[in-house]
């Protein structure tokens, strides 16, 4: 392992140069209910009301603003359950260029939609059976696409970092900083930031019990893969974490803690009825690490990725039906 990590604060610094006037600088929220439930100061980082509504949009338009004219004349690929395809069409489309998205095909289909009304042409795959990483590869060579993937890309990684950046600008220092953890792009960006402006925050990324390849691999100090978890954060369905997101991810996050569907779904309806907001699993689980008490301590002053807001009226309706009363 060498010394150098693969993105830097400077890096951070510089995309969010690029982002902005572009990106929203998404609202920071805060309930008194929501303190005392935790025993601390958390500050949410709401990325649900980020363009295409997830944090994704930030890695992908960062990386895609650094095309060629001429790539971005060809097309761009991309391989996604959701959100980053979104963040890659609408990036595209205000680029002038061209995506085309390869999508499980239990993908929600408000997701599928979204991208497909960005402008995107749509490919779908069995995310059970295919090899998403293949497929797209071989797409991108087929047609001389741009490749972006959804987190083992630099400036991807980059852009993802921005997040947490403007929290702590907003906010000041904090003790820990809590991310939900897919491919591990979105925590190796904030890790990356927050790190890099106090060394002694603690970083703690959340996964769901049945995806938990990045707590595996972090303990056994090299990538584990697991089988294709079955979970409702569909945006953390990995199966194994990114090499270069794991390069970020086993020297700068200090903890994993896991969260249940159950614990999902509270924080979910949590969010509606006491702070009024749509999130998505995915974009819940950090937030019911906390509220389910799945941190290994928890400090005075918390910082909360809300990763992403995409889901449905019916499903968001049937999730929270089966969720705990706050």
């Amino acid at each position: 392992m060498t010394n150098a990590l693969p993105v830097t604060l400077d890096d951070v610094h510089d995309a969010a140069a690029r982002l902005k006037g572009v990106a929203h600088r998404t609202p920071v929220l805060r309930s008194r209910t929501l303190d005392a439930l935790v025993g601390a100061e958390v500050f949410l980082k709401c990325e649900n009301f980020q363009r295409v509504g997830a944090f994704k949009f930030r890695g992908a338009y960062n990386a895609v603003s650094r095309l060629s004219p001429a790539q971005l004349a060809k097309g761009i690929a991309a391989y996604s359950s959701g959100n980053h395809a979104q963040a890659v069409a609408l990036s595209a489309r205000e680029l002038g260029g061209q995506a085309v998205i390869l999508m499980p095909e239990d993908t929600p289909r408000s997701k599928m939609d979204a991208a497909a009304g960005y402008g995107a042409e749509v490919i779908t795959y069995d995310r059970y059976t295919g090899d998403r990483v293949a497929i797209g590869e071989a797409l991108a060579a087929e047609r001389g696409l741009a490749l972006i993937p959804p987190y083992e890309h630099p400036h991807v990684i980059a852009g993802q970092g921005t997040a947490a950046l403007e929290l702590i600008e907003e906010v000041g220092e904090l003790d820990a900083l809590v991310v939900p953890v897919g491919g591990g792009g979105l925590i190796a960006g904030s890790a990356t930031a927050a790190k890099g402006l106090r060394k002694t925050i603690r970083v703690v990324g959340v996964e769901p019990e049945a995806g938990d390849d990045t707590k595996r691999s972090l303990s056994a100090g090299e990538r584990v893969s697991i089988p294709v978890p079955r979970t409702i954060a569909d945006g953390q369905a990995a199966d194994i974490p990114g090499e270069l997101t794991f390069s970020v991810n086993r020297r700068l996050v200090d903890e994993i803690a896991l969260v249940s569907d159950d614990d999902i779904r509270a924080a979910m309806r949590l969010a509606f009825e006491r702070l009024k907001i749509v999130i998505e699993p995915s974009g819940a689980s950090a937030l019911a690490a906390l509220l389910a008490g799945r941190l290994e301590h928890v400090p005075r002053r918390i910082g909360v990725i809300v990763s992403g807001g995409n889901v449905d009226a019916r499903r968001f309706a049937e999730l929270c039906a089966g969720a705990a009363p706050a």
